[in-house]
């Protein structure tokens, strides 16, 4: 029999202990991470246990009525102990459904971890929504490739690697979060958000800077140089199975000498080649309804290709009328 908890501060240290323990889970869901913007969102998040202890996690958030796994995550959805199989998820789910219910809920999204993301087989949860009649809502596209494993690079991207290191173009890695060169790549990222795409980057220069000396395994930034001039950038979120580009910006200078091209190839063939998976995240905007062409192409020119990032949502009021019958 599941019993579920709604999270409180007290339980952080289990829960960072079962997320570190988790099949799939990543660092995203570490209370350091989730808490970080906890001024934004309003925490909903629950833990679940069985006979011999915590089996299961929910990152959540609530607005209103809806509660979203989670709000302030690019991914959400059940974190899973090696021992919670589809039974447990089944009930898992259940709990879920019945213990929002009771607090007036009436809509669950969830964004299920991607399946690269997970260190073994985790999508109990896809079938226990989709027995109570959660449909997918929307779809989102990213890229990605094995490292050691994928097909051939364009021309282009390798003619602008050459490129690069003949103008002497030099790629570093940053772990200092109060480095120039943070500050550097952080005004090169505005500037291309800003004319490029008329938005602002997701995370501040303090929220980047905050991040990193709290997590210095897994946010790491590599820049590409000319002297001491940032030309490219790459805030890389590095889990067990994956290096996760989270931003990607190149100075129009960069462009033309190929330092992101270069950035690139070198985290691909040197940085991250033990890794499964490099992610270049995803290349959709209005929640998957318009592919962004060009960005995606540029993604696909090293190889890359798609992954898609789901969004799943459940109506409470009629998965607890299942329930009941």
């Amino acid at each position: 029999m599941i019993r579920v908890e709604q999270y409180s501060p007290a339980a952080a240290k289990a829960w960072d202990d079962l997320v570190r323990k988790s099949k799939n889970g990543t660092f995203l869901f570490f209370r350091g991470f989730m808490d970080y913007h906890a001024d934004r969102f309003t925490d909903a998040s629950l833990l679940f246990y069985d006979d011999k202890g915590l089996c299961g996690l929910l990152p959540a958030s609530v607005r209103d009525t809806v509660v979203t796994s989670h709000g302030g995550l690019t991914y959400g959805g059940y974190v899973l102990g090696d021992n919670a199989v589809q039974r447990t998820v089944d009930e898992m789910v259940r709990a879920t459904v019945a213990y929002y219910r009771k607090q007036g809920m009436t809509r669950l999204v969830i964004k299920p971890v991607p399946y690269i993301y997970t260190r073994i087989p985790a999508e109990e949860e896809l079938y226990s929504l989709t027995r109570l009649g959660a449909v997918l809502r929307y779809r989102c596209v990213s890229s990605a490739l094995h490292p050691t494993a994928h097909p051939k690079q364009r021309q282009s991207r390798r003619g602008g690697v050459v490129r690069a290191r003949k103008s002497g173009l030099r790629v570093l890695r940053v772990d200092d979060p109060d480095s120039a060169e943070l500050r550097d790549f952080y005004a090169v990222l505005a500037d291309v958000l800003l004319k490029r795409h008329h938005v602002k980057p997701v995370h501040s220069y303090d929220e980047m800077r905050l991040l990193m000396s709290r997590f210095p395994d897994e946010i790491k930034l590599f820049v590409t140089v000319s002297g001491s001039r940032v030309l490219a950038g790459v805030w890389m979120f590095v889990t067990g199975e994956v290096a996760h580009t989270q931003y990607i910006a190149v100075s129009d200078d960069g462009k033309r000498l190929g330092a992101g091209d270069l950035l690139i190839d070198q985290l691909i063939s040197q940085e991250y080649s033990d890794k499964p998976w490099f992610d270049f995240g995803i290349s959709t905007e209005d929640n998957g309804r318009i592919l962004n062409d060009g960005l995606i192409f540029e993604k696909e020119g090293f190889g890359a290709r798609s992954v898609c990032y789901d969004t799943y949502e459940l109506d409470l009021p009629e998965a607890m009328k299942l329930l009941e019958a």
